[in-house]
């Protein structure tokens, strides 16, 4: 375990699979406000609600090898509720993986909840909380940057640069989109977090460490939080 696990399938296959699912797609997707474009893939920012057929759903879950009867037929209350369930789906479908080494899947569950290989190695990149200032190992929290449930490989879910060691305030909200970082490690707030909420937890008052850029390899990792977790 002192090497990164090997990909579960080469870049190119990911982009074949990737371009196969949007043809799919495109013909379901509805002519108005819909949240991908159906030529490139890409998110359409303008849609802020869109409602979308049973298939896409069906298919999307498909493609990522997902249980359709788990996802739909518990009940969430909030994109948390979701989120821990779907969590909850990939990490049985790690366990019963019988490709990947027995070593490996573990290290992969207890990644999910920022333990074991994946702490050591966010540690060496992020020792200190962005927010707080905080370097007591004990006092943070290990949090992916690109959350553990959206990972596509083995790899990027132990990759420490896909990770910030952060206080467990400051990780509740990264998780929840209410708190981002720019590259240069500037901090950057939801519109969705209130100034009074903001206050009660200290975000307004606590003495914030230097800026310093994020890792070169965290980069493309932050990006994807920034597009797709981050509630501007």
């Amino acid at each position: 375990m002192n090497q990164n696990p090997p990909d579960l399938q080469s870049p190119a296959d990911s982009l074949s699979q990737g371009t196969a699912l949007i043809g799919n797609l495109a013909p379901l997707l509805p002519t108005k406000h819909s949240p991908i474009q159906p030529g490139s893939g890409n998110g359409n920012q303008k849609a802020y609600l869109a409602e979308v057929d049973r298939q896409v759903v069906d298919l999307i879950l498909a493609a990522a090898s997902l249980p359709a009867v788990d996802l739909l037929a518990t009940t969430t209350n909030t994109a948390a509720d979701f989120a821990m369930t779907l969590d909850d789906v990939v990490e049985r479908n790690i366990q019963r993986d019988m490709s990947l080494d027995e070593t490996v899947r573990e290290q992969l569950v207890r990644a999910r909840r920022g333990q074991g290989l994946f702490r050591k190695r966010v540690l060496d990149f992020e020792p200190v909380c962005r927010i707080t200032g905080l370097a007591t190992p004990n006092l943070l929290i290990a949090s992916h940057i690109k959350p553990w449930r959206a990972c596509g490989t083995a790899a990027e879910r132990l990759d420490g640069a896909n990770g910030l060691m952060l206080a467990p305030h400051a990780d509740f909200l990264f998780d929840r989109g209410l708190l981002g970082f720019e590259s240069d490690g500037k901090p950057i707030f939801s519109s969705q977090l209130t100034d009074t909420d903001a206050d009660k937890l200290g975000m307004h008052v606590v003495q914030r460490p230097p800026l310093r850029p994020l890792h070169n390899d965290s980069q493309s990792y932050l990006i994807h939080h920034r597009m797709n977790v981050f509630i501007p």
